[in-house]
C-alpha cells in the first residue's frame, strides 16, 4: 500500500470528523491515519480486504521456488 498525500489523515482529524475520512476511503479506497508523524492505522474499503490478503497459486508457487532456491544447501543438509 502506498501512502500518498491524498490518502493521509491525522489522528486528530479522524477523531473530530470521521465522516470526512469515510468519504476519503470511498474516493481513494483507503486512508492512512498518522499519529505522531508515523503511519498508525489503515482504513480500507471492505471490498479491498479480500484483494489485499489473497495471493494467487502462481504467486505462492513462485515464492516457494525462491525460498527453496535461496536455502537449498540447508534443505539438503536437513534431508540427510
Amino acid at each position: 500500500m502506498t501512502i500518498t498525500q491524498e490518502n493521509r489523515v491525522t489522528y486528530d482529524d479522524m477523531s473530530r470528523n470521521f465522516p470526512n475520512v469515510a468519504k476519503m476511503v470511498d474516493r481513494t479506497g483507503s486512508a492512512v491515519v498518522m499519529k505522531d508523524n508515523l503511519p498508525r492505522y489503515v482504513i480500507l474499503d471492505f471490498a479491498q480486504v479480500g484483494e489485499e490478503e489473497t495471493a494467487t497459486n502462481t504467486e505462492i508457487m513462485e515464492s516457494a521456488r525462491n525460498l527453496i532456491a535461496r536455502h537449498l544447501p540447508a534443505f539438503r543438509e536437513l534431508a540427510k
